[in-house]
Formats: C-alpha cells, structure tokens, sequence
C-alpha cells in the first residue's frame, strides 16, 4: 500500500507548480543564548500543486522530532516563524505570515465560548466583511456538511458540545473560507477511537470536496495510512525528513481499511522505524 521513495524529493527536481517547498530550513529557538534549542535542521521537501485535487500529506515522527514547527512554519505562526536559516514558500512565494490562504485546525478546540455554532463557523466571514445573511447561509451549509444539526445545533455554545462536535465546528470555520492549504495539528488526538475514526471518514470526504492541501500532523501511524497520499518520517531532534513514502487512496472508510493487509503492512514498516528512532534517542 505504500511505497518508500528512493530519497525525498527536491524542489528541483518537482518539475510541477509547487503548493509548499521547504529549502534548507532550520529553526533554533533562543538563538545565541545558553538555552538554545534547535527543533528542525536543514528541512528540504516539495509539495505538488495538484488542479482541482490537493493532496493530503501526513508528518510522522518521535515525540519532540519539530513536526508542529513545520505545520507552524507554513502557517506563518510565532514563535516558529520566522525560520532561522532557509526558505518556506507557499505557492512560490516566501511566507510573511498568517494568511487566508492557509487554515489551521489545531488539537486544543480553539471555538470561541461567547459565540454560537453558527457564529463561530461564520467569524472568518464576518472578518471579511461578508454580509450577514451570505455568511449565515453558508455557515448552515458547513453545520450540514461537518455532520451537525442545523436545527439543534446551530446556536449551541462550545460548553454544549462533545469534543468531537467542537472539532467538526473547528473544521467548518476553516475549510467555509475555502483555503488553498489546510494545516491540522493532531486535531483528534483527543477523541476516543471510534470517533476518532468517524472523523478520518469525515475528513476525507470533506477533502475531496474542497480540493485543498492538507499537512496533517499526528502521532497516530494508522491514521497517517488511512488519510495520507503522502507520509514523511521525520528523525530524531534536531528533526529533518528521513523518508518519503507515497500511500494508495483509501477506497474504504477508515474502520475497514485497516483490516487489509496491505495497510498493516505498511503501518509495521514505519512502526519498526520509529521505534528504533524512539530507541536510538534514550540515554544509556
């Protein structure tokens, strides 16, 4: 199901319109100080600009390898933006910051506890100036599209949501302002497991709606199989990619899929990998 790349792809040798390319970066927090920390060194990868598709690239690695710092890094985010050394480019141009072109989903639910469902899917529109009665009617759509109630659940507030609901109005207020890149860092890392795969179902189907790319941080391999097109496995701190791996589309929702096995197989391989990565990194 998933094929490791000879080596990791270079943003010239990517002879396509680029999404996101990564040139040589590093990021040190604290730099010059005597509590420096490098998180990631000499990051170098190339994301394709796929028409009306997007694809949806999944970051693995060790606990404390830098993967939200890359998420955060194409984001334009403080503290890990700007980079210390080397270039981000989104849509071949450098990243200044923040930007409408780029959502972000984060693993904390991040809604707004003053603000209605519906107003909180609508607050990206309302920022723009959308007019009331466009933004409220989309912002119904996306409550039905993220798998909500429009009747019951539109005027809720976020302490009368479960927090697989929070995280679907999280997903609705990103994806209603039509972004080119979607950015998750372990949105459900906290949801149990059967939720948890609802949600994959969920996602890639709004995806494939959308037609966005998608960076998808988790520490969940099975996860990473079942959503990625394409996998990097990041090394040990200072982080950088070790391997590139292309993954089959699921053609099954998540529950099932993960019974083939090409999918477990693919799931041990970069088990292995980490696992002696994880190995590798504790003191003797």
């Amino acid at each position: 199901m998933g094929q490791v790349l000879p080596e990791v792809r270079q943003p010239e040798s990517l002879r396509v319109p680029h999404v996101v390319e990564f040139r040589g970066v590093s990021k040190t927090y604290n730099a010059g100080r005597a509590n420096a920390y490098t998180a990631i060194r000499d990051v170098t990868f190339v994301v394709a600009d796929l028409p009306n598709k997007g694809e949806f690239v999944c970051v693995l690695g060790p606990s404390g390898c830098g993967k939200s710092t890359i998420l955060r890094l194409i984001a334009g985010l403080a503290p890990q933006h700007p980079a210390t050394t080397g270039e981000v480019l989104v849509l071949n141009q450098p990243v200044h910051g923040p930007g409408a072109d780029r959502g972000m989903v984060f693993q904390d639910y991040t809604s707004f506890d003053n603000r209605s469902v519906l107003d909180n899917i609508v607050f990206g529109l309302e920022c723009q100036r959308v007019a009331r009665a466009e933004r409220y009617e989309l912002g119904r759509k996306w409550i039905s599209q993220v798998g909500l109630n429009v009747e019951t659940d539109a005027a809720k507030y976020p302490h009368e949501l479960s927090g697989g609901m929070r995280q679907r109005v999280a997903i609705a207020r990103s994806l209603i302002l039509r972004p080119r890149i979607m950015l998750m860092d372990e949105p459900f890392g906290a949801l149990d497991p059967t939720t948890r795969m609802n949600m994959q179902d969920l996602l890639v189907s709004l995806w494939r709606e959308v037609q966005a790319t998608v960076f998808f941080v988790t520490h969940s391999i099975e996860e990473a199989v079942f959503l990625g097109d394409r996998v990097y496995i990041m090394s040990n701190a200072p982080g950088t990619i070790l391997e590139e791996i292309e993954i089959e589309p699921a053609d099954r929702p998540a529950h099932l899929m993960q019974r083939e096995p090409k999918f477990q197989e693919t799931v041990y391989y970069i088990r292995d990998l980490i696992s002696k990565l994880e190995e590798n990194k504790r003191p003797d």
